[in-house]
C-alpha cells in the first residue's frame, strides 16, 4: 500500500503562485508514474499533469500549459507541481496520485493509477 500526502495548498489572490508537494511512503518511487487531477465542486476530476519514473517525459492539460510545471525528486521520493499565474477557474481540491510502478510511461487517465491522495484545498481569489 503506497501512501500520499499532499501540501501547500491555500488561498491565494489571481496571478499569483503556489507549490503543491506529494510526498510518497513507497521506496519504489523511482518506478513509478505520478499525475495531479483536481476536482471542483459540482464538477467531475480532471487530469491536470503527469510525469513519467525519470522525469523525462511530462504531460500538462490545455487549461494549465504553460502555467504549471510537474517536476519529482526520486531521491526525497517527492512530486511537485508549481503553479503560476493562477486564475480563479484553478480553484479546486488537487490530489496526486501513481501508478502501480514498473517504469512506464504518462498517464493522462484516472483509471489506471492504483493510489491517491487525500488532497489538497487552492484557492484562487478574484
Amino acid at each position: 500500500q503506497v501512501q500520499l500526502v499532499e501540501s501547500g495548498g491555500g488561498l491565494v489572490q489571481a496571478g499569483g503562485s503556489l507549490r503543491l508537494s506529494c510526498a510518497a511512503s513507497d521506496r519504489t518511487f523511482s518506478r513509478h508514474t505520478m499525475g495531479w487531477f483536481r476536482q471542483a465542486p459540482g464538477k467531475e476530476r480532471e487530469f491536470v499533469a503527469t510525469i513519467n519514473w525519470s522525469g523525462g517525459s511530462t504531460y500538462y492539460a490545455d487549461s494549465v500549459k504553460g502555467r504549471f510545471t510537474i517536476s519529482r525528486d526520486n531521491v526525497k521520493n517527492t512530486v511537485y507541481l508549481q503553479m503560476n499565474s493562477l486564475k480563479p477557474e484553478d480553484t479546486a481540491v488537487y490530489y496526486c496520485a501513481t501508478d502501480r510502478g514498473g517504469w512506464g510511461p504518462i498517464i493522462t487517465t484516472p483509471g489506471p493509477y492504483a493510489y491517491w491522495g487525500q488532497g489538497t484545498q487552492v484557492t484562487v481569489s478574484s
